[in-house]
């Protein structure tokens, strides 16, 4: 793998082919994403593998997701989550399209890989961090949009609607009438991923809610609203959920939205869409079984290393700028000479993250 990789002929291209993840492939497989994403934090691929392994993945279905293979070289990967889930009652499938990198002498083969395994009628596929660059490719190939944007809410300001008890789930819970087992192996799941897990106990009724803590630049804490069954269930429930993170130091909450959302105290904010593909399309405040609750964050986590980061971008583009520059000259004074500049000319090309396959970075997000 590396610059020296290339397709040179019909030949080579014959030996590119895509197939499922095996486990034998999981040691390579995090070499090649730790490349591909953050180098400096191959602990969290693994991590994130980890986890892959021991999620209750639908028979018939691939453990981890897809990989692109140039003879025994591993040249692309495409992770996705399947998981069952309940839709009015019934059980459904559903697959979060996660993580994608492919080398970048073979980008243009990326499209085996965007559509390999993805052809399943009765499943229902989404993309909860679509780049704005691969949003026309998306909607081409049949996604739908249904979530535009976030509401950023402060619920302990909220007028109270009505009164209950929160109380967080920290070991798998025994039967309740008032839960669908699925929500109660749901509850336990995601408290296991490092979320927040509650159950709300109102007039002899119980509603289950999970969020993920996350960090704004990195030092400003706030939850995202990963599963309660509508949300109007958050909204009546508003402020007694709101004083229970409030004592944990959460006092923001980002909830996926349409637009405004009557009875929260906050503000909407566009951008973000979310897009669906399939018979059932997901309900806002529901990203349970996602890479949002399933995965640790990558990227950068404080604000010191967010500007290390943007001073080493800033650096590489200064460098890459001279060496043009001088590139340039040379070819005034060698006027015969066609020089295109690339890696030979000396040119520094930065790592940078890339979920789709495609050759623009991805800009970091505020909320994930």
């Amino acid at each position: 793998m590396g610059s020296g990789l290339k397709v040179a002929d019909f030949a080579s291209a014959r030996r590119i082919r895509c197939r499922e993840i095996d486990v034998a492939d999981i040691e390579p497989l995090v070499d090649l994403l730790t490349k591909g994403f953050y180098p400096s934090q191959r602990d969290a691929w693994v991590q994130r593998l980890q986890r892959l392994s021991q999620h209750p993945t639908p028979l018939g279905f691939p453990k981890y997701g897809y990989l692109l293979e140039w003879g025994d070289t591993l040249i692309g990967v495409s992770l996705v989550i399947y998981s069952s889930i309940l839709v009015n009652g019934e059980t459904r499938i559903r697959c979060n399209n996660s993580s994608w990198y492919v080398e970048p002498e073979f980008r243009s083969y990326a499209s085996m890989l965007a559509s390999h395994g993805r052809g399943h009628k009765n499943v229902t596929y989404f993309n909860v961090t679509p780049d704005r660059h691969t949003l026309p490719i998306l909607e081409a190939k049949g996604y739908v949009r249904y979530c535009n944007g976030r509401f950023a809410a402060l619920p302990a300001f909220c007028a109270q609607a009505a009164r209950a008890q929160v109380r967080l789930v920290t070991a798998p819970e025994h039967a309740d009438h008032n839960l669908h087992p699925a929500e109660i192996e749901l509850l336990s799941a995601h408290a296991g991923y490092g979320c927040i897990s509650v159950i709300c106990t109102s007039e002899d009724r119980t509603y289950p809610f999970v969020f993920v803590p996350r960090r704004k630049f990195g030092f400003i804490p706030y939850v995202r609203l990963i599963y309660c069954r509508d949300l109007s269930d958050f909204v009546r429930f508003a402020q007694p959920l709101g004083r229970f993170l409030a004592r944990r130091h959460f006092f923001l909450v980002v909830v996926d939205s349409n637009g405004p959302i009557r009875g929260l105290v906050g503000g909407y904010l566009a951008g973000r869409p979310k897009y669906f593909k399939g018979p059932d399309q997901p309900r806002l405040g529901d990203l349970a079984y996602s890479e949002l609750a399933m995965f640790p964050r990558l990227g950068e986590s404080t604000p010191w290393e967010m500007l290390a980061k943007k001073l080493f971008s800033v650096r590489y583009r200064w460098q890459n700028r001279k060496t043009r520059f001088a590139a340039a000259s040379n070819s005034r004074e060698q006027p015969a000479t066609n020089l295109k500049p690339n890696a030979s000319e000396g040119l520094l090309r930065p790592t940078f993250t890339n979920t789709a396959p495609f050759d623009e970075p991805k800009k970091s997000r505020v909320f994930p």
